[in-house]
């Protein structure tokens, strides 16, 4: 079947959900090719889910090994590898409880489920410019009214503050608040950090009124800044923490952590595929691989920054955002022209989350496309 055939063939049958140009065909690393052979280094990552590249080979064998013994096994019985992933998953989040979701919307919502369960409240918090999924649980917590608006009326009710607002938050949150979303970097909306000390403000202020920390990771998470969760950076404890994106390399994988105390008991929540022999195995190989690689992540940033300082990029490990405005579509289009895919985040800013084993030499090359590109449009 030609391209050309091909796309035919979607227009005819696939919802147009989606604005897309290139045909993407195999991967390897941080490089794709598409059906013309031209090769990309792929500073998008699936958007920071291709954690440890494309096709990597531990992830891959491990995928492969699972499926010629088990494909799925309901959660009605206990699944090969769940436990282990479990364990893992909490050490390394400094957490206590795991369930496990098929993506981040889900995560968010079983998020949204278990605070209602554990304060008896009903409504939450979020913030402006916030993103936490297309479900409509969790798009009633996403603030953006272009995506929001067509589906009112939404649940859970939620107030939305200003990002970095404290004192905002703090009049918001009463006695009804269950819980307060909050992503420590913004990603959807193009790489924005809040003010130092606003985490640690959000904390005091759900300790003083009796409101659950939620903490997003869902973009962050799994080593994207340089630590396993970017909250980490700030010394901050939420209550739950919520990942999806980066915990299985591609493979469909979700997961809500919990302090101890906050628990699903039989019947509360559930799954058909969540946590299936499949993900936990692709889970724990991304795991190694990005144990290996995460010591490097810092530097790796620092690298890409420091070749875009004259674009004044927002960045924490290789998690990097440009303001680029109203050029940010025409800046997008030419770097895939020279062989680096990247991204327009919302409100114009230019989002690169690249795989975490990206080389040097890969920074290197896809920061000149980039900086040439912003360069002839004048950034």
């Amino acid at each position: 079947m030609t391209e050309s055939d091909y796309r035919a063939l979607e227009a005819r049958y696939y919802m147009p959900a989606f604005s897309r140009e290139i045909m993407i065909e195999r991967g390897s690393g941080s490089k794709v090719w598409d059906a013309d052979g031209n090769e990309y280094i792929d500073c998008v990552a699936g958007i920071a889910v291709c954690s440890t590249g494309h096709c990597h080979p531990d992830v891959t064998k491990a995928i492969c090994e699972q499926a010629g013994r088990l494909l799925h096994c309901s959660n009605l019985y206990y699944v090969p590898g769940q436990a282990e992933l479990a364990e893992k998953m909490t050490r390394i989040c400094g957490l206590d409880r795991v369930f496990f979701a098929n993506s981040g919307a889900e995560a968010n919502e079983a998020a949204i489920k278990l605070a209602r369960l554990a304060t008896g409240r009903k409504r939450f918090v979020a913030f402006t410019h916030g993103f936490h999924g297309r479900t409509l649980g969790s798009l009633a917590l996403t603030h953006k009214p272009a995506i929001r608006e067509p589906f009112l009326p939404l649940e859970p009710l939620t107030a939305f503050v200003e990002y970095g607002d404290l004192e905002g938050l703090r009049n918001a949150v009463d006695k009804d608040v269950a819980g307060v979303f909050v992503e420590p970097i913004q990603g959807e909306a193009g790489v924005i950090f809040p003010p130092e000390g606003f985490l640690e403000g959000v904390r005091e202020i759900c300790d003083a009124g009796g409101a659950l920390m939620i903490d997003d990771e869902i973009q962050t998470g799994m080593g994207r800044t340089g630590k396993w969760l970017a909250i980490q950076h700030e010394g901050v404890m939420p209550d739950i923490v919520t990942l999806a994106k980066g915990m299985a390399s591609g493979f469909p994988m979700g997961a809500l952590l919990a302090r101890e105390g906050l628990v699903f008991h039989k019947g509360e929540h559930g799954s058909t595929f969540a946590g299936g022999p499949l993900a936990c195995a692709a889970s724990m190989a991304t795991i190694r691989v990005i144990e290996q690689v995460l010591p490097s992540v810092a530097g790796k940033g620092a690298r890409f920054a420091a070749a875009l300082a004259d674009h004044n990029p927002r960045w924490k490990g290789l998690m990097i955002g440009l303001s680029v405005g109203e050029n940010c579509a025409a800046v997008q289009k030419n770097c895939a022209k020279n062989g680096v895919l990247v991204n327009c985040a919302a409100d114009g800013n230019l989002r690169l989350v690249p795989p975490l084993v990206i080389t040097p030499d890969e920074i290197d090359q896809a920061a000149g496309v980039i900086d040439a590109a912003l360069r002839e449009k004048k950034v």
